[in-house]
Order: C-alpha cells, then sequence, then structure tokens
C-alpha cells in the first residue's frame, strides 16, 4: 500500500511499509507526473542490468536517456516515450539487441500499454 497525509506544505511524501519517496509543487524536487517520467527511465536500466546478468556481462557505462512527447491534448498526455540507449564500445550488436529487447518489455512499460483495462477506484473510508 502506499500512503500519504496531505498537509498546507508544497511537499509531498509517500509511504510504503519499507521506503519513502518525495514530490513537490514548488519545483523543489520531482512533481509526480515527472517522478512518472523518472520511473518509466529507472525501468529501463533495471531491465538493462538483469538483461546484462543473464548475459553475464557488466552493465557498467551504459547510458539511458527518456523523452516524453505530449499527445494531441496537451502536456498531461502522453503519446509517445522515447528511450535513447548508448552502449561502451565492447558491446556486440547481439548483446546490444538483447539489452534493447529487455528494455522494451519494462514491467512499467507493460503496465501503461495494457493501461485502457486498468479500473482506478476513489472512496471515503
Amino acid at each position: 500500500m502506499y500512503s500519504t497525509i496531505v498537509d498546507s506544505t508544497p511537499l509531498i511524501k509517500v509511504s510504503t511499509g519499507k521506503h519513502e519517496t518525495s514530490f513537490a509543487l514548488n519545483g523543489s524536487l520531482m512533481n509526480p507526473l515527472e517522478g512518472f517520467y523518472a520511473t518509466l527511465a529507472a525501468c529501463a536500466a533495471v531491465y538493462a542490468k538483469k538483461a546484462c546478468k543473464e548475459l553475464g556481462i557488466s552493465a557498467e557505462g551504459i547510458a539511458i536517456d527518456c523523452k516524453p512527447f505530449a499527445g494531441p491534448k496537451g502536456p498531461l498526455t502522453l503519446a509517445k516515450f522515447k528511450t535513447d540507449v548508448r552502449f561502451p564500445e565492447h558491446f556486440n550488436a547481439e548483446q546490444k539487441a538483447a539489452i534493447l529487447d529487455s528494455i522494451a518489455h519494462c514491467a512499467v512499460k507493460e503496465v501503461v500499454m495494457d493501461g485502457p483495462s486498468i479500473e482506478f477506484l476513489v472512496a471515503e473510508v
């Protein structure tokens, strides 16, 4: 479960049983939408590392840049999310292809792509 308490500050702290993360509405930290995009970038890195582990190679030096592109309804809609990956020279074509394929199937991207079937519920308890 993820929990937050709303207060009068620009900060938003979200807690789980083990961890806490913070967002802000005043630009001092990422806002939740920026956090979502950062999560997609982090997911790409996780899947790159997992692929490298399976291949028996170090993930050291892989650089990942991600950029969201707004949809026709403006900046709060996401039409495309581009992930650019740069590899160190010692990676061969087969290794690169395996890592790129792994990144393309990260769990967060899969949830987003299946999004229309997600039911969001908001209720007073």
